[in-house]
């Protein structure tokens, strides 16, 4: 969205933030430039709301501080520096759109405007030009009852953005929409975004394609693995990664060139991932789709056996889970197939890439 001419240097938000929670703390350095988007990515309860909590003011820091364009607002070691919520110029979005019930919707896009100082003409006037920016001109006399999802969302973000704010947090806002609405408000969010600084939490990998240049990764409090988004999800270094991506991640060891895992031996044609596997005995994930694995012959060269564990219908056929990785099958192959059958596996080395673990 902003890779195009944003100076990496220019301060934006810049925070390390710890919170204390009962079973483990949320410690997360994250640094955003002037106008850059990051997509932030983890299991349910990892702490990602948390972080945005933190930084909208309203999760009080246990340590660590935040700063918004150079300019310290909340520090836990010295109550004195925190600036309100209300102030620090960050406005959270989540997956309501919490527009106020009783003001049409030209007026709640006029709210930040009128809390700025603008007279009531002047706010207005700029919430129907954010309207239209939006999607949704000649919405304003409307009230937020007779809004859908969508709509509502639309106004949320305009809202937001008629404030001038600082920087945006997004808490999943499209995870309560239907596929199509989501999409229209993704490419929305884009296009209204570029050039505004923004953390995104989301649990959609086409959300953090779409909407963001780097990608963080939050297992229980801790950032796991951070990258520009595509090399991120290229390269999976944990489960959780993996599964967002659409992968399989299997461990094994580096042997002479080529991975292993017991009597399983993948060469890939990836002439960095051979580099990687020339340590024999080093830790080492194949990373491979489910639908480059193929059901072969048992003499067919580089194959393996593997029995099915369970089978899950997917749209084009069949999702074959096995000891080793998951299959997808075709719908005609996929006929007669029983948990507990042998199969013999294959994967072309070019489908293969080696990922140092650790």
């Amino acid at each position: 969205m902003s890779a195009g001419g944003v100076d990496a240097r220019t301060p934006g938000l810049r925070a390390h933030v710890v919170v204390a929670r009962e079973h483990f703390a949320v410690d997360v350095e994250v640094e955003v430039a002037a106008g850059e988007t990051i997509a932030v990515m983890g299991p349910s309860g990892a702490g990602k709301s948390t972080l945005l909590q933190a930084l909208a003011g309203l999760e009080p820091l246990t340590a660590g501080e935040i700063a918004i364009e150079g300019r310290i607002v909340d520090r836990a070691a010295a109550p004195r520096v925190q600036t309100p919520p209300m102030n620090r110029g960050i406005v959270l979005l989540s997956q309501e759109p919490r527009l106020f019930p009783h003001l049409s919707v030209r007026e709640n896009v006029a709210f930040g405007p009128r809390a700025g100082g603008a007279d009531a003409p002047t706010a207005r006037d700029s919430a129907d030009e954010w309207l239209v920016r939006v999607g949704l001109p000649g919405a304003g006399d409307r009230m937020p009852r007779e809004l859908s999802g969508g709509e509502g969302q639309r106004v949320a973000v305009a809202r937001a953005l008629a404030a001038s704010p600082r920087a945006v947090l997004l808490d999943e806002p499209l995870v309560a929409l239907d596929p199509e609405t989501a999409g229209e408000i993704r490419r929305m969010l884009r296009d209204q975004l570029a050039g505004v600084t923004t953390i995104a939490v989301t649990h959609d990998a086409a959300d953090a394609v779409a909407l963001a240049e780097r990608l963080l990764i939050v297992e229980a409090g801790r950032v796991t693995q951070s990258g520009p988004v595509r090399e991120v999800l290229a390269a999976p270094a944990s489960g959780f990664v993996a599964s967002i991506a659409g992968v399989n991640r299997v461990l094994g060891v580096a042997d002479d060139g080529a991975w292993r895992s017991g009597e399983v031996r993948l060469r890939s044609a990836d002439a960095a991932s051979t580099a990687r596997a020339a340590a024999t005995g080093a830790p080492l994930a194949a990373v491979f789709r489910p639908h480059a694995v193929r059901l072969v012959d048992p003499d067919a060269a580089g194959s393996w056996r593997s029995r099915i564990i369970r089978l899950e219908p997917t749209l084009a056929g069949m999702r074959v889970h096995t000891a080793l990785c998951q299959v997808d099958v075709a719908l005609p192959d996929a006929a007669g197939l029983a948990p507990g059958d042998e199969l013999h596996l294959q994967v072309d080395p070019a489908d293969v890439r080696f990922v140092a673990v650790g």
